[in-house]
């Protein structure tokens, strides 16, 4: 391995630390916790270090959001490829949606909150985001009906599965009701 190589894996390297770190960071205490400060005191750099992967806050939240689509987009194919026919998979992906946004809530957050310099529904829409988008077209399309465009049935639905995930979270719909609403949504709005 060259010398090269070795200085842009620990580069590589150095980045995944900061960007766990805050997430890790950012899930225990909130996003308000993670400062530059506190995230070079964690990973023990200095600060002109973590500046040299990230301008700021902001370009960090972006990096946890692109990690999150990721994960994300992986957890709805592997739900939807477990369930069997179209009403199964719905279901399987409105529960895994779901699930992740409430074991996740900080990188739910940057992903869909937080302002992390990413353009959402526009070609400058970095891959992974479009890739999340994309887990949910595969198994919403099937599903549209015969005069709905595909993308703008899985716009909704997501919507609704983003509403039920800030509303429970906010403590505005009652837990208990979680499992009904889910199936509502299935049974309603997908029709299957």
């Amino acid at each position: 391995m060259s010398v090269q190589e070795r200085k842009e894996r620990e580069r590589a390297d150095r980045e995944r630390l900061i960007v766990a770190t805050a997430r890790e960071l950012a899930e225990q205490q909130g996003w308000d916790a993670v400062t530059t400060r506190r995230l070079a005191e964690r990973i023990e750099y200095s600060q002109p270090v973590l500046y040299s992967h990230f301008r700021g806050k902001r370009e960090i939240i972006g990096a946890v959001a692109l990690e999150g689509a990721a994960e994300m987009a992986a957890l709805l194919r592997a739900a939807a490829r477990a369930a069997d026919g179209p009403r199964a998979r719905v279901t399987a992906l409105a529960h895994a949606y779901l699930d992740f946004a409430a074991r996740n809530p900080a990188v739910y957050d940057a992903m869909f909150k937080l302002d992390g310099g990413l353009a959402f529904a526009d070609e400058d829409t970095p891959e992974p985001l479009k890739d999340a988008f994309a887990a949910l077209l595969e198994s919403l399309g099937e599903v549209a009906g015969d005069r709905v465009h595909p993308g703008l049935f899985t716009e909704v639905f997501w919507a609704a599965l983003h509403g039920l995930t800030t509303l429970t979270r906010a403590g505005r719909l009652p837990p208990e009701e979680a499992e009904r609403r889910t199936e509502l949504l299935v049974d309603r709005l997908a029709m299957v």
